[in-house]
């Protein structure tokens, strides 16, 4: 049997703290399921193929060295909704200090009573990666600053042409 996990976010940008998380569930799970959310109220940095494009080329390789399929899809309902359409049984959830906790909680919660046969797993981040978010990795590019430290070379790339001649 396939132990199949959807990790679902936005992904704007792919940070190390979600390079971290992909890691830890390829060694859990035969085929992990990156899940790019798309939400209209929202205006996001890269666009779904930018970021499916950066997942894949970032997160590819480590689900190779550990022997994990990847596959790398978009939705725009629930994540109970995808993970049915995925054929997962497991959702995975990065986890940087107690208020991640208490916020996941919730989450996990909620889908639980949605879809009871798909169980969240929680796994902590490395400590050189907790401090990371995707929000603050944007604004530090905007500001023209270095976030060579949070983001694989290729993202950092990307957003310091992203914000040139900002």
């Amino acid at each position: 049997m396939t132990r199949t996990a959807l990790y679902a976010g936005s992904f704007d940008p792919v940070t190390n703290g979600h390079l971290d998380v992909v890691r830890g569930a390829c060694r859990l799970v035969d085929r992990l399921v990156i899940a790019i959310g798309i939400h209209p109220g929202k205006a996001p940095l890269f666009s779904v193929e930018e970021r499916e494009a950066m997942l894949r080329e970032v997160c590819g390789p480590v689900a190779a060295e550990l022997g994990t399929a990847l596959d790398v899809v978009t939705f725009d309902d629930l994540a109970v909704q995808a993970a049915a359409r995925a054929g997962a049984a497991i959702f995975i959830r990065g986890l940087r200090d107690g208020t991640d906790l208490d916020y996941e909680m919730q989450i996990a919660g909620m889908n639980e009573t949605m879809a009871p046969d798909v169980q969240t797993i929680f796994l902590p981040a490395s400590p050189t990666v907790r401090p990371i978010t995707a929000t603050l990795v944007r604004q530090i590019a905007a500001m023209g600053g270095d976030v060579s430290r949070f983001v694989p070379p290729s993202v950092a790339r990307r957003l310091k042409d992203r914000f040139a001649g900002r």
